[in-house]
């Protein structure tokens, strides 16, 4: 059962938050939850939480269908960061000028899903 969190208006610039992001895109939660936990950038908090908000969120979805639920059998589907607002702040400078300074944020999704069965299109040759 696929399920999805997001985190929005968070602010860390999107760049920096993608760095994250593809580290664990197309990985099982468990190793993607121990890079995270490792992970020496300031984005992996936040990606953490978001993480482990859709498995909590597919933990949610398997209960309510009756279907079992083992965390180990699901992986990162999909994990993207989108650019939010800009916040626009004003840093004074030499002789009476102002120069802007931009606050970033990103708004990041992550989908969770189980994995696939083993079979190929085509058959086996």
């Amino acid at each position: 059962m696929e399920a999805k969190a997001q985190a929005r208006f968070v602010r860390v610039t999107p760049m920096k938050a993608r760095r994250v992001v593809d580290l664990i895109r197309g990985k099982n939660i468990p190793e993607a939850v121990a890079l995270m936990r490792f992970a020496p950038q300031a984005a992996s908090e936040v990606v953490l939480k978001v993480l482990d908000s859709a498995v909590a969120n597919a933990r949610f979805a398997a209960d309510q269908a009756g279907q079992a639920f083992d965390e180990a059998d699901l992986y990162v589907s999909a994990a993207f960061v989108d650019e939010g607002p800009t916040m626009k702040r004003f840093r004074p400078r030499a002789q009476g000028r102002a120069s802007r300074i931009n606050k970033r944020t990103s708004h990041i999704t992550v989908r969770v899903a189980p994995r696939p069965t083993g079979k190929t299109k085509g058959g086996a040759r």
